[in-house]
């Protein structure tokens, strides 16, 4: 290899570390949001059954509590996901036992275990996280409530993540 292709080589690799780096902050600032959405979440949780003692019927309460803790629930798991995507673009996963380590390992250095090999490679990961609309199937953000296109409700059922 000649010293202008190392060259070559050594910036294509810093360009690619820059644009992960860019990728990871934005994904990290999402996560950030959405954990300041759930202790607005919590505090509403707190006031909501607070009210209801004051009235003497915190089971009153019951059917509102229920909601917003739901809400934080696909927060939390907006989060995973989130933090998944963040181990995909560092080319990492996770063993069962805790330890992260890099896509191409086959068994865990802590524990043994094999692990799976099959999983995509970051760089085929590629574009934003996005719900699909069950009725019309248009791309929706991921926090959004109902559908930009049919105004569907997007809470009801699981939707499909696409990457």
């Amino acid at each position: 290899m000649s010293f202008f292709d190392k060259v070559k080589q050594g910036a294509s690799d810093a360009a690619k570390r820059a644009q992960q780096t860019v990728e990871i902050t934005k994904l990290k600032a999402q996560i950030s949001g959405k954990e300041k959405d759930i202790e607005k979440l919590c505090l509403q949780i707190g006031e909501t059954v607070y009210r209801g003692h004051q009235a003497g019927d915190i089971a009153a309460t019951e059917t509102e509590v229920t909601e917003l803790c739901r809400q934080a629930d696909e927060l939390h798991t907006e989060i995973k996901v989130i933090e998944e995507r963040i181990k995909w673009t560092r080319n990492e996963k996770t063993c069962a036992c805790g330890k992260v380590v890099t896509l191409d390992t086959k068994f865990c250095p802590d524990c043994g275990t094999q692990l799976a090999t099959e999983e995509p490679k970051a760089e085929t990961t590629v574009g934003e996280i996005v719900v699909i609309c069950n009725q019309c199937h248009a791309e929706n953000e991921l926090n959004a409530k109902f559908c930009v296109t049919c105004g569907t409700g997007l809470n009801n059922g699981t939707p499909e993540h696409t990457f």
